[in-house]
């Protein structure tokens, strides 16, 4: 909800409005009505402003999900502080040097990984005991505004480059609110659904998930043990999903009931490439599946597949959603729209990489058909150069994914004095059969030039060869 087109309502306090008694946040055998947390964000947000805690000052969340998290995370907003979510995967040295690369000098570290590191200059506040004194005085009036600065400063978001190296991702509040709307319009959230949130909240696809579900009504739902997707859908009605493949393979694996597909409306997946037959496969066992293409700088989705697409398109990327935009220029995928970040932090500064009419270059390769779907090609940065031809070794594996029998591939490039370069591939075939170059070829001309056809294909090695080597 807007009021001008500088502020818009933060959706805890709209969603207390709208949707009242209604759940808005399980864990476990706790339920959070949205009136039970626009409470709880409001005393946070006391306890944080009796703390001390300033306008735009950067605050670190160094943790896994739980049932705190997204109420910290609304209660830095309220402020209009700066939530700055840091994956508990990195080392304790590497959280430290983020921490003084973003400028975040006030952490919440509830796992204690700094404990054993000097940390000087960086204030910890106990997540435990600040959540206790909310508790003790939940009935405080509001302790800020419900309305936001649109462009203000609202989170900071590590992703990670070609290089690797993390870069510091700088959104605005509208950032989130139109990436969620857009998303919204294409699947559709209600009183009454349950999203699971199986991704973590430090990577902008779990914050998504947190925008999208308040704005729409539904509940969102925080695993206790997020490997076991199947049971929390069984155990929770679960009906939205958002998942990256690895998930949704595991999930596969673990076997669904009937009734559990049913129950599902939607499976989102992304996070990076998706093998084709993991997609037809999930697709043949009854799941909602929808194929997205995403990046933190845009804020999550930029283009998705919608419930109406038949199975061929879920082999595409999707749609440009709405509030964003998109360009294929030279092959190269360009991005804007309302959805597009602030900048990256870095060195006290925040710089926006985009050329004179707005265009982010993402990196990726890819083209648009006539009826506007997206397919991605791959990175630039892994293209190389075959007798003068350029060539996408994730074109290729996504294409070998496509023929029967072949579950994954890795294709990689080989010095040739000829041409330059020549892809060659790894394959892991079903039931372990042997290779069948011959077959495998003239499958893969149907769909690929001469010059994309891998030289040679090699059995995938096993785990114990792998080890070996290592």
């Amino acid at each position: 909800m807007r009021d001008s087109l500088d502020r818009i309502e933060c959706p805890v306090s709209s969603g207390a409005k709208r949707f009242a008694e209604l759940p808005a946040l399980i864990c476990g055998d706790a339920t959070t009505s949205y009136v039970g947390l626009e409470q709880m964000v409001n005393a946070v947000a006391f306890q944080l402003r009796e703390a001390g805690v300033a306008y735009e000052e950067r605050i670190a969340i160094i943790s896994h999900n739980r049932l705190e998290y997204p109420i910290l995370l609304f209660a830095i907003l309220r402020l209009q502080a700066v939530a700055c979510p840091i994956s508990p995967r990195f080392p304790p040295e590497s959280i430290l040097s983020i921490l003084r690369r973003i400028d975040c000098g006030t952490v919440f570290d509830p796992l204690n990984l700094l404990a054993h590191v000097p940390s000087n200059g960086i204030r910890k506040i106990s997540l435990d005991a600040l959540f206790d004194a909310a508790r003790l005085n939940g009935k405080r009036p509001r302790a800020e505004k419900a309305y936001l600065d649109s462009e203000g400063k609202a989170t900071i978001i590590l992703t990670s480059g070609s290089s690797g190296e993390p870069k510091a991702v700088s959104h605005s509040f509208a950032n989130h609110y139109f990436s969620a709307l857009g998303s919204n319009k294409n699947i559709t959230v209600f009183p009454g659904s349950r999203w699971l949130l199986a991704l973590p909240l430090y990577h902008v696809g779990g914050l998504g998930i947190v925008f999208r579900t308040l704005m729409g009504g539904g509940a969102i739902v925080i695993p206790t043990n997020s490997k076991h997707i199947g049971k929390s859908i069984k155990e929770h009605g679960i009906t939205h999903l958002s998942l990256v493949s690895t998930q949704l393979d595991r999930l596969l694996n673990e076997g669904l009931s009937t009734q559990t597909i049913q129950q599902l409306e939607a499976v989102l997946v992304g996070g990076g490439p998706t093998v084709s037959s993991l997609i037809a496969k999930a697709y043949d066992a009854g799941l909602p599946v929808h194929t997205t293409y995403g990046l933190t700088e845009m804020s999550s989705q930029v283009t998705t597949t919608s419930p109406e697409d038949r199975r061929d398109r879920l082999f595409t990327s999707g749609k440009v959603l709405d509030h964003r935009d998109l360009k294929v220029d030279n092959g190269q995928v360009f991005v804007k729209g309302k959805t597009l970040f602030k900048g990256y932090v870095k060195a006290g500064r925040t710089l926006l990489p985009v050329d004179d009419k707005g265009w982010f270059r993402t990196g990726d390769m890819g083209h648009i058909d006539s009826d506007g779907y997206l397919t991605l090609l791959g990175r630039q940065d892994n293209m190389f150069v075959s007798g003068g031809e350029n060539v996408y070794p994730e074109e290729i594996e996504d294409t070998l994914c496509r023929l029967p029998d072949i579950l994954q591939a890795v294709v990689i490039p080989i010095e040739d004095k000829e041409f330059g370069f020549r892809p060659v591939a790894f394959i892991k075939i079903e039931g372990n059969k042997a290779v069948d170059q011959g077959n495998i070829v003239s499958n893969l001309e149907r769909y690929l030039p001469r010059f994309k056809i891998p030289v040679a294909f090699f059995k995938w090695p096993e785990k114990e060869n792998i080890n070996n080597a290592n």
